[in-house]
């Protein structure tokens, strides 16, 4: 009997362990979100979202006030649009504006908004147009290295050294 309580503790240890685990990989990886707060969808467009994904934070001064719900093209103006579900208690102006940064040189992206100064705020439906595409690294490289090509160039006419 002393033998099969202990296979039921130990049993259930390893079951809240395994589920301790799951829930911080799934944290981790920004599979999960936890708030129970109520939101209203606003939309942006985008020339360039670059890696961004559904469940990405939206950010503004640090402090996540939203996310991002989906993601989509419209194969009419050639833009992504993405749908963001921000949070009730957080309003902003009409005019704001938003980008697509990233976390540290090389992390995941985010939606950063820089508040405007409009006196009406945003409503569920309004449509952001006002935004700035990710930058991607592959086109600044490629970019550097244009330019350095293009320095190393002697001018037409001049014989090189």
């Amino acid at each position: 009997m002393q033998r099969s309580k202990n296979d039921v503790w130990v049993g259930l240890f390893v079951l809240i362990g395994a589920a301790a685990i799951l829930f911080l990989a799934l944290q981790a990886a920004n599979l999960l979100n936890l708030s129970f707060q109520s939101t209203y969808r606003i939309e942006a467009r985008f020339d360039n979202i670059g890696g961004l994904k559904p469940k990405a934070p939206v950010k503004s001064g640090g402090v996540v006030v939203g996310r991002v719900e989906a993601i989509s093209f419209d194969d009419k103006t050639f833009q992504a649009r993405v749908a963001l579900a921000m949070e009730n208690r957080y309003k902003f102006p009409k005019d704001s504006s938003l980008k697509v940064l990233t976390s540290g040189l090389l992390g995941d992206q985010y939606v950063g908004i820089e508040a405007g100064a409009e006196d009406k705020n945003l409503e569920a439906g309004d449509v952001i147009t006002t935004t700035q595409s990710a930058i991607v690294l592959e086109n600044l490289i490629g970019q550097f290295l244009y330019n350095k090509a293009a320095e190393g160039k002697p001018a037409s006419g001049t014989p090189a050294k």
